[in-house]
């Protein structure tokens, strides 16, 4: 794993767009700083920019750093929940502007896959994650699944997990304001 993560850190420096396994279903990710490496993401995937992805981040924390106000309701939701679940919070920042929704708002889940935690960690910023399809497809079901398409337009394809024949579900998305207020868009 360990060579797998440390190429893995080096594309992400350099800008690069990488094929990865999260603690849902596989994923294209990238720097979520870097305008450039967002834009290439959504040329992958054949995907309107105005329809936003999210990130990952390894910890509570690092989510401090990427929006302006943490609700109340979120650290609830975050303390109770034992399933991949990603919030929508409002007030993005420090994050690429083509990233972020037009209201303003992000996807953000906490992962808790042993592999992205690392490199996040490694990192020290969030990555982008969004599911190793074309727009408007079904997401794959594991490794074996995914199109030739994305795979030959990625700059590194992650090793790890590839031989897993698991068939994991996306998370649930929950938008949340600073009010209190939840949305459940995806269960």
């Amino acid at each position: 794993m360990n060579d797998d993560l440390n190429y893995t850190l080096k594309i992400l420096k350099e800008g690069g767009v990488v094929l990865y396994p999260t603690d849902t279903v596989w994923g294209i990710g990238c720097d979520a700083t870097n305008s450039e490496a967002v834009a290439k993401i959504y040329k992958i995937k054949q995907r309107e920019d105005a329809k936003s992805m999210i990130i990952l981040v390894d910890s509570l924390q690092m989510i401090f750093n990427y929006v302006k106000e943490i609700p109340d309701i979120a650290l609830q939701l975050i303390e109770t929940n034992d399933k991949p679940m990603t919030l929508v919070y409002p007030g993005a920042e420090n994050l690429a502007g083509n990233l972020i929704n037009h209201d303003g708002s992000i996807g953000i889940r906490i992962t808790s896959d042993e592999f992205c935690k690392k490199l996040i960690g490694k990192f020290r910023k969030p990555i982008v994650s969004t599911s190793a399809n074309l727009s408007g497809k079904k997401h794959p079901g594991n490794f074996s699944e995914i199109e030739k398409t994305i795979l030959n337009q990625v700059d590194y394809i992650v090793k790890w997990m590839q031989n897993d024949k698991a068939r994991p579900m996306p998370s649930s998305i929950i938008k949340v304001g600073l009010k209190g207020e939840i949305e459940i868009l995806r269960r």
